[in-house]
């Protein structure tokens, strides 16, 4: 595991270093440094400025923070009422939804802070130690919800896909084992903020860098490519083959028809509505998550070019943070819109004949309550 991340770190590295070099006759040697309000080329002769026009984001952040910060607390409250109070038993996808829940929640918690930080134009008032906890926070939660997420679709591509191989691969002690081992990865991964995130005094303002300090900057890139990769790029893959998985074989003709047969109607509709809360789920994690990422990479990349070209990327990363927050939003809403197909689910499954085995159970339920089982719980 060490040599493989080494080796991973050192490759992204080099390919870095190589673009840097074969650019370097055009541009200056040395690192682009800037913050959220400009960005500084420096050379050993001469410096430039970009000054950028982004005073919307002084209204844009505040706003849409305090948005995502009174909507998301209620409603993620609410979720952790259901999961601890009114669940009685928990299933590995309500250990999964207890952590997303979780994350949710102490991203949201951070925002505050970060309120306060943008309205006040990029004057942070707290210590350097709490500017390297929020933003650890910060970033912790978001990543530590798309992993959360990549397991729950995980879990269901399982259920759907295998709905009896599941019955004996997935398990509640199972699901907490990975949760732990997630909660690990994640905090290890983002242990290298509290050492990049730094504050220096800007022309009477205190800031506090959303990535690093100038002299720091070429080493957070490498740093930041790789968190890209491990905890964005490949769960967004994950997240994509099992959902494209589960709808194709939603579709595939056949399927559930034992289900269909004893519920007629009732049964095609509950398959419909798993395929479309699928897309529901999949547009989502797009939506919220896939703008912010791609736009941050160019944003991080692309500080040797012009200054107008820069400044279209800098807008446009700052436009999708909103998107990367609104998750915690929906996330919830998604919980609660799933939570009705399960009962509705459960109810239709109580009123049939009660299975004594699996075999028994596949044939009096139909493959169709087994996805529904699958894909919610």
């Amino acid at each position: 595991m060490i040599t493989s991340s080494w080796l991973f770190k050192c490759s992204i590295f080099t390919i870095y270093s190589f673009v840097l070099f074969f650019s370097s006759g055009d541009f200056p040697t040395e690192m682009a440094t800037f913050d959220n309000n400009n960005m500084t080329n420096l050379t050993n002769v001469s410096a430039f400025y970009c000054h950028f026009q982004e005073r919307f984001k002084y209204i844009l952040l505040p706003v849409s923070y305090t948005l995502v910060f009174v909507i998301g607390l209620a409603l993620n409250a609410i979720a952790l009422y259901v999961i601890v109070f009114r669940t009685k038993r928990w299933k590995p996808s309500t250990i999964y939804m207890f952590n997303l829940t979780m994350c949710d929640t102490l991203y949201i918690l951070t925002l505050p802070f970060l309120i306060y930080y943008y309205a006040d134009q990029n004057d942070w008032p707290f210590s350097e130690p709490f500017c390297k906890l929020i933003r650890f926070l910060f970033y912790t939660n978001l990543y530590g919800s798309i992993l959360f997420l990549c397991c729950i679709s995980l879990h269901r591509f399982v259920g759907i896909c295998y709905p009896v191989r599941s019955l004996y691969w997935v398990s509640a002690h199972r699901a907490k084992l990975v949760s732990v081992a997630l909660w690990a990865f994640v905090l290890f991964c983002q242990s290298p903020i509290l050492y990049f995130s730094r504050i220096s005094d800007v022309k009477g303002e205190r800031i506090c860098y959303d990535t690093t300090s100038p002299e720091l900057f070429d080493e957070f890139l490498v740093y930041s490519s790789a968190v890209s990769v491990l905890m964005f790029a490949l769960p967004f893959m994950v997240v994509m083959v099992c959902n494209g998985l589960m709808v194709r074989k939603l579709l595939k003709p056949g399927w559930g028809s034992e289900g269909a047969e004893r519920g007629g109607l009732s049964a095609q509709r509950s398959k419909q509505k798993s395929v479309k809360m699928i897309i529901i789920v999949l547009s989502a994690f797009m939506l919220c998550f896939l703008p912010f990422h791609l736009n941050r990479s160019l944003y991080y990349s692309f500080r040797y070019l012009s200054c107008k070209l820069l400044e279209a990327t800098s807008v446009a990363y700052k436009v999708t943070r909103p998107l990367a927050s609104a998750n915690s939003c929906v996330d919830p809403i998604l919980y609660f819109l799933a939570g009705q197909d399960v009962r509705s689910s459960l109810t239709k499954k109580n009123k049939s004949s009660k299975p004594t085995s699996v075999s028994q159970h596949l044939k009096a339920v139909g493959k169709s309550s087994v996805l529904i089982a699958g894909l919610f719980w």
